[in-house]
């Protein structure tokens, strides 16, 4: 009986083992398009639960560190992005395929309108656009870019707006905690940060920290950014805002 209890206990541990490896490893898989089964180069897939990314190779392929549940998510331009629930068969077999089905895009007529000018400089420079914006940089990278007000008044807009109970920052970040810490896993990751540097259309974004493309606007006209830097900023930039605004509502927060 003790002999054989041992052996119970023994067999339980290394399926113990057995199961962790199959829930704490990486997972592989390839990328097709839907209509025509083509292999698939440079589709971006995330782990929204663990919070790493990557990217396919020139055959489709690609590789993750994923467990059982988490839920991988594939974008590419042009193409419908798929939420991919992880199963144990993604485990056992390689060959897994996912397929991607492709967009169709109409694009918006543009109407362009230059400025007009007098040639008389006193009157044409009270013309132009004013850009309240200032250079805002990003830990790690050399290049600046243009950000929100770093004056002082934009710390008290930032205060007065966190006393307010109402505040769109407070309903914002504080029913959110698990995706607002999301925010320094994602800065830290290579693949991520790469990631989002090239893209501007927010999905990443709005898909790691759940929240909708006009609370990402709203959260960074809180905290005092420009129009110009809200639409034109890549989503590596809107992260970076996002998170500097976090870390002072919670430093501001706590006073």
């Amino acid at each position: 009986m003790g002999r054989f209890l041992a052996f119970f206990l023994v067999f339980v541990t290394i399926s113990g083992f057995a199961q962790d490896d199959i829930e704490n490893t990486s997972i592989s898989a390839i990328v097709v398009n839907a209509q025509t089964d083509v292999r698939m180069e440079s589709v971006h897939v995330v782990n929204l639960n663990q919070v790493s990314g990557t990217i396919t190779n020139e055959r489709g392929e690609f590789s993750i560190t994923a467990a059982v549940n988490d839920t991988l998510y594939l974008s590419f331009l042009g193409f419908k992005p798929q939420k991919i629930r992880v199963t144990n068969d993604m485990f056992k077999f390689e060959d897994t395929k996912i397929a991607l089905t492709e967009l169709a895009y109409a694009l918006e007529e543009v109407i362009v309108r230059p400025y007009q000018l007098t040639g008389y400089l006193e009157i044409d420079i009270k013309n132009l656009p004013i850009n309240n914006a200032y250079q805002y940089s990003i830990s790690g990278l050399s290049v600046a870019y243009e950000g929100g007000n770093k004056n002082p008044s934009a710390v008290t807009k930032v205060l007065g707006a966190i006393l307010n109970p109402a505040d769109l920052l407070r309903n914002l970040f504080g029913k959110k905690p698990a995706q607002m810490r999301k925010l320094r896993q994602m800065k830290e990751d290579e693949e991520i940060r790469n990631l989002l540097a090239s893209k501007f259309d927010r999905e990443i974004l709005t898909e790691f920290l759940q929240l909708e493309k006009i609370d990402i606007q709203d959260i960074l006209n809180n905290c005092n950014y420009s129009k110009s830097f809200i639409v034109t900023a890549n989503d590596l930039q809107i992260l970076d805002a996002i998170s500097t605004c976090y870390e002072e509502y919670k430093v501001l927060n706590r006073k």
